[in-house]
């Protein structure tokens, strides 16, 4: 073979990777909100706290399914209802305190809450527990119960 040619092979060979490693990696894609839609306040870390500072004032409804729960955590104290049960189980909502709807980002809690308000509840609004936890908030990991063993 010739030479220059293997040269040149050569040098294609180490240029190649090199080109690639200068490419930067694809940065991840920030999370874009949906526009809000709902009547129910959409609330921030800082209003969340103030109403979960008092406690006997206020219930938290968190209206996902239970593998969002233990997948992505919650609030220390929350009513589990999904959102397609809320109409349902509208008669174990608390008429006496102040209502906090809980979804992952929000717009599940923002539908329950409106339907909450039509219903004559009072609703202070919706919170998502992954917006919470991007403001610096704390949210709680649940684990999920053992297996089940069977006995005989």
């Amino acid at each position: 073979m010739n030479r220059s040619f293997l040269l040149g092979a050569l040098m294609l060979a180490l240029a190649v990777p090199a080109a690639f490693a200068q490419q930067a990696a694809p940065a991840a894609t920030p999370y874009v909100a949906p526009p809000w839609t709902y009547k129910t306040k959409q609330l921030n870390r800082a209003e969340i706290d103030a109403l979960l500072a008092n406690p006997a004032k206020v219930v938290v409804i968190d209206v996902r399914r239970p593998d969002e729960l233990v997948s992505k955590g919650g609030f220390p104290v929350y009513l589990s209802i999904q959102i397609k049960d809320l109409e349902k189980q509208l008669d174990y909502i608390p008429k006496d305190r102040t209502i906090v709807t809980v979804s992952n980002r929000a717009h599940r809690a923002g539908a329950a809450g409106d339907v909450l308000t039509a219903k004559g509840f009072k609703v202070a609004g919706a919170a998502g527990s992954l917006d919470y936890e991007d403001q610096g908030g704390t949210i709680a990991r649940i684990a999920p119960p053992p297996p089940r063993t069977t006995t005989q």
